[in-house]
Formats: C-alpha cells, sequence, structure tokens
C-alpha cells in the first residue's frame, strides 16, 4: 500500500486549530491529527501547558480564552498565519463543576456557559467565516454524553452541552450549502485530570470513595473500562476525513455503549 493509499492520506498538508489542545481529549486530538500529517495550532488559556504539548508533538502554541471574542480572533489570525492557512476546527475547550440543582450558584451556571456554550459559538462562528470565505472546511465540536442524558450533579454542565449539540445541529444545516461540515461528538466517561477532579466532587457529595465512583463508571459501560483520550481522538479524525464526507450535524456518540441511541 503506497502513502497515497493510506487511511486518511488525504489529511496530510491541511491544517487545524484544536481549542483546548494542551491536555486531556484536546491533547490526544492534535496528537492524532498529527499523526496524520496534519499542521496543528494547541490554543489553549494555559499558554505554558499548550507550549508543553505543542513542543512534545510538534505542534504549534498559542493562547486563547474562548469566552472572549477578540481573544478567539488574535488566536485564529496567528494561528492561521504560522501554519499558512487553516482547513479543521476542533472547538474542543470545555470545563466543568459540580453540585446538587438546588445548590447551583449563578456563578457555577455562568462558568459552564460561558465556556462550553459561548466558547463553541465564537470559535465556530469565527473560524467558520473563514471557511465560507475559502469555500471549504470542516469543524468537530466537542459534547459529551451529558448532551445526550441529563447528568446528575452536572445538571448546568449538561445544560451546556445540550446546547452545543442544538448549535452544531443548526449550524450544520446553514452552512451544508456551502460545503462545510458541522459534527460533534460526545465522549463518555474519559480518563482525564477533568475526570480525576469530578471523580473527587462527586465522591465528596455523594459520601463515596473515589474507587467506588470509578467502579460505578466502569459498571455503566457495556465495554467494561474507562474511555482514553486516544478513543476520542480517533473518531474525531475520521470525522475530519473524506471518509465522513457525508456526515453532518451529527453527535456522535463515543461511550463505550453507556448511550446507545
Amino acid at each position: 500500500m503506497s502513502n497515497a493509499d493510506a487511511p486518511y492520506s488525504e489529511l496530510a498538508g491541511k491544517r487545524a486549530f484544536v481549542t483546548g489542545g494542551a491536555h486531556g481529549i484536546g491533547r490526544a486530538i492534535s496528537a492524532a491529527l498529527i499523526k496524520r500529517g496534519v499542521q496543528v495550532a494547541i490554543a489553549d488559556l494555559d499558554l505554558a501547558a499548550a507550549q508543553t504539548s505543542a513542543a512534545e508533538i510538534g505542534a504549534l502554541a498559542v493562547e486563547v480564552d474562548v469566552r472572549e471574542r477578540e481573544s478567539v480572533e488574535k488566536a485564529f489570525v496567528e494561528a492561521s498565519a504560522a501554519l499558512g492557512g487553516c482547513e479543521i476546527l476542533i472547538a474542543n475547550a470545555g470545563v466543568s463543576t459540580m453540585r446538587r440543582a438546588l445548590d447551583l450558584t449563578d456563578e457555577d451556571w455562568d462558568f459552564n456557559f460561558a465556556v462550553n456554550a459561548r466558547g463553541i459559538f465564537l470559535t465556530n462562528q469565527i473560524v467558520a467565516r473563514h471557511f465560507v470565505a475559502q469555500g471549504a472546511g470542516c469543524i468537530v465540536n466537542t459534547a459529551s454524553l451529558a448532551a445526550k442524558v441529563g447528568a446528575p450533579l452536572l445538571a448546568h454542565y449538561s445544560a451546556s452541552k445540550f446546547a452545543v449539540l442544538g448549535w452544531t445541529q443548526a449550524l450544520a444545516r446553514e452552512l451544508a450549502p456551502k460545503g462545510i461540515r458541522v459534527n460533534a461528538v460526545c465522549p463518555g466517561f474519559v480518563k482525564t485530570g477533568m475526570q480525576s477532579r469530578e471523580v473527587e466532587w462527586e465522591s465528596t457529595l455523594r459520601g463515596l470513595s473515589p474507587e467506588q465512583v470509578v467502579a460505578e463508571y466502569i459498571a455503566q459501560t457495556p465495554l467494561g473500562r474507562l474511555e482514553l483520550p486516544e478513543d476520542v481522538a480517533d473518531v474525531v479524525v475520521f470525522l475530519c476525513s473524506d471518509q465522513a464526507r457525508f456526515m453532518t450535524g451529527q453527535g456522535v456518540n463515543v461511550t463505550g455503549g453507556v448511550y446507545m441511541t
């Protein structure tokens, strides 16, 4: 098999802008794209962490606060100039906090929506304008299992991720005539730093040990293990490729069977 016939060979030479790329799922996506010959700009609020990850996997690092339009515009312009263009957006930046719904504060609600929903809106809109002007592009947003099923103790987070799916579907319909595909991935119980924090919060709120919480996650997963960031990354690569050329507006479950509809 020649390199030209290798899976995803059409991605080689393309340029990607990945938000929240310094850690976890975003870092795994960045590494998976680079493996297929994509040039990647890791955009993250934590510039030092972005620079460390970028140096390790061969990416570019830029600083971004996805809550702020000016910051997203500046980061995207800087990344595009350095890479010589952009054909792929991975809008992955996200946050979580955990509290019972009746105990949620305004700050909890606003923080989750500012990053998870507003951040997707700003990043998608700014980059999609560039894609429309050039007549091509691909967007993949990171949603969540909690975008399909309301998650106890994460009501505000679930609401923000449901918003990501609604936005993804509507934007996909608007941009389809322009030849731009917009999809989302919905990961399940992914073993990341974010999950480690959530496990500690949940164990405290429910009076369980962290080990018991993790055991429950695994018990809910038919494939019988915690998800890895690479499990999500491989699906994202597929969605960016020509093999997903007739897919748009989808919220693709990558949950190990936790959710199957």
